[in-house]
């Protein structure tokens, strides 16, 4: 039987609470997507409980996993909460005016670089948004991270998601002067294999592979990298120090090529371009926030430095 609850909580609150639960895998993680303590947390679940009278739950010291009743509970809690944020969206008056909080999960360097424009001109023009811009340079698991969204660069492997296609990033090689002034016959692309390498390992790890940009033709070789690292930054500044040549996206090293700290290795010979996605869950509705940022991106990405529309026609869905 159900228990009577003096000064029951917001009903919509705890089933977005328990939503995050259980999609988030923790209290812990709950708590921190929706930024409340645990305890806080723990009490809303609780409530849920004591409303319905069933388990939703079952924990034990190292595991949490939702009971049958849990599952049907976080079934019906998904739906209703979807049609309470089209509803409320609707009657507000704020369907096409973006509020809340959008999570958006970018590459590092990309993030750091190249996105904080855009985003300064996203916030400028809804005032009403505020951003979490978190950056690492893997693939998220949308629903249990809490993310939105994520700008992904390279291939998409998840079927699971829609993938926007927004630009592609050119690659060239680069080296040091310095270092070419110690391998003074690189003059074919034959010759590049006598060069010490570093790899970026998230595109390159033991073989490089170019194209002629005017006669098409494709040239492969294998290296062994003195260097390898996941993080473009340090692919820059390893290639600065001269420990070896390196092939990455063209934008990072436009400065240094200006400059003449690092030059570009026979310019007619390039890596394929990198696509650049913008990834998000397949949803029925897509709150404001979200939608404009899509057609945000959709805007600037093919213009910022380094970047340019894409050649190829790629995964493409429309929110």
């Amino acid at each position: 039987m159900k228990k009577n609850i003096s000064q029951p909580a917001d009903r919509i609150t705890i089933l977005q609470t328990f939503v995050r639960i259980a999609e988030s895998g923790s209290l812990s993680a709950a708590a921190a997507q929706l930024g409340t303590s645990q305890p806080t947390i723990s009490r809303r679940l609780q409530t849920l409980e004591q409303l319905l009278g069933v388990k939703l739950i079952q924990r034990t010291t190292h595991t949490m996993k939702l009971t049958d009743d849990g599952e049907r509970c976080y079934q019906h809690a998904r739906r209703l909460i979807e049609h309470w944020q089209i509803m409320e969206d609707e009657v507000s008056g704020v369907r096409d005016e973006p509020v809340g909080v959008l999570r958006v999960r970018a590459p590092h360097a990309f993030g750091q670089d190249q996105l904080i424009g855009p985003l300064g001109d996203y916030l400028q023009r809804y005032p009403q948004i505020s951003i979490e811009w978190i950056l690492n340079d893997h693939s998220p698991d949308f629903i249990p991270a809490g993310v939105d969204c994520a700008i992904h660069v390279g291939p998409v492997t998840d079927p699971n998601v829609v993938a926007v296609l927004l630009a592609e990033v050119p690659r060239i090689i680069v080296a040091a002067p310095s270092l070419l002034a110690d391998n003074p016959l690189i003059k074919e692309v034959a010759h590049l294999a006598r060069l010490p390498w570093i790899a970026l390992s998230t595109f390159y790890r033991n073989e490089i592979t170019l194209h002629h940009r005017v006669r098409g033709e494709l040239f492969r070789f294998d290296i062994s990298p003195r260097l390898s690292t996941d993080s473009l930054y340090a692919v820059r500044k390893a290639a600065l120090n001269g420990l070896g040549a390196a092939m990455a996206s063209s934008w990072m090293f436009k400065a240094d090529l200006e400059e003449g700290a690092l030059q570009h290795v026979l310019a007619d010979w390039q890596a394929a371009p990198l696509p650049i996605y913008l990834l998000y869950p397949y949803a029925s509705y897509y709150p404001a926030r979200l939608r404009k940022f899509i057609d945000l991106m959709k805007e600037v990405m093919p213009g910022l430095t380094g970047t340019r529309p894409p050649m190829t026609k790629g995964k493409d869905a429309q929110a």
